[in-house]
């Protein structure tokens, strides 16, 4: 047996997870993260406090949406219509930053949480922006190494908002992505709490083989679009790879509003289904 078999037989361990075996026990979570209002705010993300702001607006239209179609069939078995990844086609456009104003503006709805994911496993972002530094996360309790996910998720000041790290880095994460340990707990994530939005912060499509192992498994995929300097080229790539998941829509990041001012504006996009002319 050479290196790589004994490597990819240590990604499926006899003791698997199983539907008979609970994913949480306990308290869903014991730590408390006090995210840095202040810094994310200076940077222009969405904080608390920004209600009315023209960011808020934004994710307002996004996600609304996005919610709309969560909720058609939430609660089925197998359904992951509440499981929403966010990607984009290169690194640099904005779609962590994308992730995370997301995920914040899901957690103030009156009647939603949401669970926000750092699945950039390679290389993983959300903690540079929250203020959090390296910890356990998915790809440990993809490998078995924590087989309590609770354990594992970051409760933060944002009542309704819960982090669970990217882990560990590891050379076979796309295996790991891919394994029946990561449908289990998809399934689990989709069915356990009905009002919870699920937010996965995925690797570039280009970038990695991770992205499009995640996207066939996603209820909803995002994908981000840097205004000016993504090509139609490159999205047009980018979306072939990922042609078989249900892409919700398009967010433009980073678009000017007047001259000589530019920020981290967003636009929305391309319905369920509908896919950009051939142009």
């Amino acid at each position: 047996m050479n290196t790589i078999e004994k490597a990819l037989n240590n990604l499926n361990p006899d003791d698997k997870l199983s539907r008979d075996e609970p994913i949480f026990s306990g308290n869903e979570t014991k730590q408390t993260l006090e995210l840095p209002w202040d810094v994310m705010s200076n940077k222009g993300m969405l904080t608390p406090e920004k209600g009315r702001s023209q960011i808020a607006e934004e994710m307002r239209a996004i996600k609304r949406p996005l919610l709309r179609f969560s909720s058609n069939s939430a609660g089925l078995q197998n359904d992951h219509k509440n499981i929403i990844m966010v990607t984009s086609s290169v690194p640099g456009e904005g779609k962590s930053f994308s992730s995370i104003n997301l995920a914040v503006s899901i957690a103030m709805e009156m009647d939603k949480t949401a669970l926000l994911i750092d699945a950039d496993v390679a290389k993983p972002s959300i903690g540079k922006y929250l203020g959090y530094n390296h910890r356990k996360g998915l790809v440990d309790y993809l490998m078995g190494d924590e087989p309590d996910l609770s354990e594992l998720f970051l409760k933060t000041d944002l009542p309704k908002l819960t982090i669970l790290p990217a882990g560990k880095q590891h050379h076979y994460s796309t295996e790991l992505l891919a394994s029946e340990n990561m449908r289990i707990l998809l399934d689990e994530l989709a069915t356990r709490y009905h009002d919870r939005i699920v937010i996965f912060d995925s690797p570039p499509v280009l970038a990695t083989s991770e992205a499009q192992v995640l996207a066939n498994q996603m209820g909803q995929v995002v994908v981000v679009v840097e205004a000016v300097k993504t090509t139609q080229l490159i999205l047009k790539e980018a979306l072939e790879k990922i042609s078989g998941a249900n892409i919700a829509g398009l967010v433009l990041n980073k678009s000017r509003v007047k001259a000589g001012g530019s920020y981290y504006g967003y636009g929305y996009g391309y319905g369920y289904g509908h896919k950009p002319e051939d142009e």
